[in-house]
């Protein structure tokens, strides 16, 4: 566990410490290094359950995939932030790239954690970094409304998940995930007890966020440059699928019969965010309700609370990362060269852009789940397993569906097919350092069609 926690804040002095000449290269470099030091957790063996253990970190099937993903996006978003920031003094250089380090270890701890009130405090201090990104890099002078609604949204969501968390370190004597399993079940039959289940929740649920409770995420995306979009869209909004696969095991007497207005909720958020999607003008706000839409389905796919559910989920959780991640680097290339995100006025790209057209062409047929790809294997495992719950959700599944395919091939058609519009006279050709940051985003999600037990979580 300490072999990538210690490196990774090695990484700090490493940024301030490196020749301005140097700093992106040695920081992509010892960032990768970590990233793929990370890999060596695939390899644990599933059906033993917890491993790599110290006293308050360690490794199971649920969050390794995840802890994977964090370390694999952090030298992306370096490689991401490079063209955009290159202009600024080179302190703020450093200071930025310190940020995205001190997000990635918060992120790590929390994903390791074995306490809860250690995993509510890490889940906490990631809104400080990012908020930061938010309000100080972001675009236009609408980032400090979209970070006081980040703010406010995530914290209003997580001070009810603090009292639950206490309320249950009362009642049961211990927080920790080994033995929280093995303490007695309490019967819960009063008002209270619902609210607290409800406690233990909404902070996840405004995380993920669900459908109502989902005003931030469009927000913040938009605004965010382009290393907050993709921390966001990747990793920040499974922390809230994660602390919900944590948390519902643990509230099992309850969960059936409360489960039914969010289950309902978040498959009705499917269709109602798609539909969104399919009249979106800016092309980051697509994408940004788009992952909406997706992570409607994983919480649909946890609140079920069956195995298979959980593995769709989990599976679901990992192949957005990637997906959506790299989507919004696409969406970034088009912004850096025509400088608006309205889709009408940046279209026909394929004319002059023809290798990126085949990277667009790839990431919107995986958000679409185009088959083998791992995003439709999570998608049909969620989708049986809600339709084994009640055939009737097979009617809100399947038109959230076809939204997907059709808002997902609107993106493409929009902008890359049809021709250039007269405006667009000069553009920078594609870099290599673009190939090669898409080719980091999509090789993943293609190889993972190979070993997909590598990310289905503890049914192995």
């Amino acid at each position: 566990m300490l072999k990538v926690l210690i490196p990774t804040i090695m990484l700090v002095p490493t940024v301030w410490l490196t020749p301005a000449k140097l700093l992106w290269p040695a920081t992509l470099a010892h960032s990768l290094t970590i990233a793929v030091t990370s890999f060596s957790w695939l390899s644990n063996p599933c059906d033993t359950g917890w491993s790599l253990m110290n006293q308050s970190m360690a490794l199971d099937p649920l969050s390794t995939p995840l802890l994977v993903l964090t370390c694999w996006l952090l030298p992306l978003m370096i490689l991401a932030s490079q063209h955009h920031m290159i202009h600024e003094p080179i302190n703020r250089q450093r200071t930025f790239i310190t940020i995205l380090t001190t997000l990635q270890v918060f992120l790590i701890l929390a994903f390791s954690a074995t306490e809860l009130i250690f995993f509510y405090i890490m889940f906490e201090a990631t809104l400080v970094p990012t908020l930061i990104l938010i309000t100080r890099w972001g675009n236009q002078a609408e980032r400090l409304n979209a970070g006081t609604y980040f703010l406010f949204y995530t914290l209003a969501g997580s001070l009810p998940l603090l009292i639950a968390l206490l309320l249950l370190q009362n009642t049961t004597g211990t927080l920790s995930l080994f033995i929280l399993h093995y303490t007695t079940t309490l019967p819960m039959i009063s008002i209270a007890d619902k609210l607290w289940w409800a406690g233990c929740l909404v902070a996840f649920l405004v995380k993920m966020p669900l459908y109502g409770m989902h005003l931030w995420l469009p927000k913040a995306h938009v605004e965010a440059p382009i290393a907050g979009s993709m921390i966001l869209a990747a990793i920040l909004l499974k922390l809230g699928g994660y602390g919900m696969m944590r948390v519902m095991t643990l509230l099992e007497p309850l969960t059936p019969q409360l489960s039914y207005p969010f289950i309902i909720l978040a498959l009705w958020g499917v269709i109602m965010t798609g539909s969104i999607c399919l009249r979106q003008t800016d092309l980051k706000s697509l994408i940004a309700y788009s992952s909406v839409s997706h992570m409607g389905l994983v919480a649909g796919g946890i609140l079920i609370q069956t195995p298979w559910g959980f593995s769709g989920a989990l599976i679901l959780m990992i192949a957005h990362g990637l997906t959506s991640s790299a989507l919004f680097c696409l969406a970034n290339t088009n912004y850096e060269r025509t400088h608006t995100r309205t889709m009408v006025l940046a279209r026909g790209l394929q004319m002059a852009l023809p290798l990126m057209a085949a990277w667009w062409f790839i990431a919107s047929l995986a958000n679409l789940a185009l088959p083998p790809l791992p995003n439709l294997m999570g998608e049909l495992m969620i989708i049986t397993s809600v339709f084994n719950w009640s055939w009737a959700t097979i009617a809100l599944t399947g038109a959230g569906t076809l939204i997907t395919a059709g808002y997902s091939l609107y993106m493409f058609l929009m902008t890359q097919r049809g021709p250039l519009p007269n405006h667009i006279i000069a553009l920078d050709p594609s870099h290599t350092r673009e190939h090669l940051l898409l080719a980091l985003h999509l090789l993943p999600l293609l190889l993972l069609m190979g070993k997909p037990e590598l990310i289905w979580g503890w049914t192995a």
